[in-house]
């Protein structure tokens, strides 16, 4: 299988950002009191990867996501997307255009779309039009197609209705200064995936979403042909729709590839597997330690070995702590 994502814990890579959708180089991110959330990260995401964020609160999930939306730019090293790659991001508390209702909040996403649908209505029109210039008309009727091909945007009226009853929208004309908190999560969901970006960032996106809603979700991301990244609490979401897990531990972004219950299982095993070495340490330091108390510092070649075992041992305890 294809990866679809890295990461590189030490150095520089090469040149190969050119197949990448998005890449990460040393990224770091300073928070106060001077402490790093994350540090040192080197990330690469192919198109067209589903990848799940984990890490336990305060370990800089929401933090990395606005790192790789560009909304927080404070960063240490570089973060971008390649040329012509177009984002969205799902944020916990999104905004909404307080002048216009639902449906008008929902085309914001699919803009680009409507207005090539628009013109090409236009254009139709305009064959009406004994002097028009039709040659033109044809041309740019032609290219019209093309971009609505692409875009999948012959059907967008059958698309918004669909995505409206599987989230659970209000009514298109619902002012959404009253709308609940809910509410507006939701649709802002759903302007975002009908805007089709060429990678989803979100962040938690199935709060406030029902059972049938967060199965229409899932299917909607698997049949997604960019590239995903998302955090969410949600362990049968990350099942179902990951089939990366990005764990931050300690400012450090630890790739797995599987989903929830693959990075489960290995996660289990690895805790086993260092719980017993950390047990062989602790007994080893327990001796040192007992040595140490029963002989005089320095009093002999073989005693200064001894002694610098020991203080290796405290070095990798310390380490581990910090």
């Amino acid at each position: 299988m294809a990866k679809h994502f890295n990461c590189k814990s030490t150095g520089k890579t090469k040149d190969r950002t050119a197949q990448y959708i998005f890449t990460m180089n040393g990224v770091g991110k300073l928070v106060p009191p001077k402490k790093f959330i994350l540090k040192d990260i080197y990330l690469n995401f192919f198109p067209g990867a589903k990848i799940g964020v984990l890490g336990y609160n305060g370990a800089g999930k929401s933090t990395l996501l606005r790192i790789m939306a560009g909304v927080d730019q404070d960063i240490v090293g570089e973060a971008r997307p390649q040329p012509g790659i177009k984002i969205g991001y799902l944020k916990q508390e999104p905004d909404l255009d307080p002048a216009k209702d639902v449906r008008g909040n929902v085309m914001d996403g699919a803009g680009e779309v409507a207005r090539l649908l628009e013109r090409y209505n236009e254009i139709s029109n305009e064959f009406a039009n004994p002097d028009a210039d039709f040659d033109t008309l044809l041309t740019e009727q032609a290219d019209l197609q093309d971009k609505i091909d692409a875009a999948g945007g012959w059907d967008l009226d059958r698309k918004l209705e669909i995505a409206a009853d599987a989230l659970r929208l209000p009514a298109w004309d619902a002012d959404v200064t009253l709308l609940s908190g809910g509410e507006r999560r939701r649709v802002a969901l759903c302007r975002l995936l009908v805007s089709n970006p060429d990678m989803l960032i979100l962040d938690e996106p199935t709060n406030h979403l029902d059972a049938e809603s967060v199965a229409w979700l899932e299917r909607f991301l698997q049949e997604f042909n960019g590239t995903v990244v998302a955090v969410t609490h949600d362990r049968y979401f990350l099942d179902n729709v990951a089939g990366w897990i990005l764990e931050l531990d300690r400012g450090q972004g630890i790739p797995f590839e599987g989903n929830y219950s693959d990075w489960l299982d290995s996660k289990q095993k690895r805790l086993a597997l260092e719980e017993k070495t950390e047990s062989a340490k602790r007994k080893a330091m327990e001796q040192e330690l007992e040595w140490v108390r029963q002989n005089p510092k320095g009093r002999q070649a073989k005693s200064k070995a001894r002694m610098a075992r020991f203080e290796e041992l405290q070095t990798e305890e310390f380490q581990k702590r910090s």
